[in-house]
């Protein structure tokens, strides 16, 4: 079962149009200034103070890589791509930079509110999901880490299982994680064979 949609409260939120001088922009700041964002445009690049915007509008049509000051899908806010040319190189181009919703030219009275909400929660969701992968990735690494001092440990002459019960004791000797005391295993170790390898050279 999905959790309720949030619908957050967009007052005072600011929102950066990246988009030539057009009656397009005029039409979305009207919009934008109804639902009660603070909005400013801005070409054709986005400078250093848009790091603190909370929704990013940029034109497609004419847009380029170094127009932002971040790499491609990687905003620090939703972005909502202004699309007129269906053109495929231009719609990968969006897909690219990571966009979380659209609008199609021209804008119209309407339109722009749905498109904030859509890409708050498109972003709030690759956010989580990128948290998620990030997690696994270090848990993954922490497991080969303890995988890897068993495995030092067994190198004495103790089977699998013994060498796992003293990695135990050495974490509870020092209330860490038995992760923590395999990097301090894996770290000893590998330094003492270091060591052992300059004497052997010398």
């Amino acid at each position: 079962m999905r959790p309720p949609l949030h619908i957050p409260d967009l007052c005072a939120a600011h929102a950066v149009i990246l988009h030539r001088p057009h009656t397009l922009v005029q039409a979305i700041i009207r919009q934008l200034t109804a639902i009660g964002l603070n909005v400013s445009a801005s070409w054709p690049e986005l400078g250093p103070e848009a790091l603190g915007a909370d929704f990013v509008f940029f034109d497609v049509d004419m847009g380029y890589d170094e127009q932002f000051p971040w790499a491609a899908c990687n905003a620090p806010m939703p972005l909502i791509a202004l699309i007129g040319s269906e053109a495929p190189g231009r719609i990968e181009w969006a897909i690219a930079q990571g966009s979380d919703a659209q609008l199609l030219k021209p804008v119209g009275d309407s339109g722009v509110y749905s498109a904030l909400l859509i890409a708050r929660q498109s972003f709030e969701a690759r956010q989580r999901l990128q948290a998620e992968i990030s997690d696994l990735r270090t848990r993954l690494s922490e497991r080969q880490t303890v995988v890897q001092a068993v495995t030092l440990l067994a190198a004495s002459g103790k089977c699998d299982a013994d060498a796992y019960g003293h990695l135990r004791q050495l974490a509870m000797s020092r209330r860490e994680t038995i992760e923590q005391a395999a990097q301090r295993v894996v770290a000893r170790l590998a330094s003492e064979r270091g060591s052992n390898v300059y004497r052997d050279n010398s």
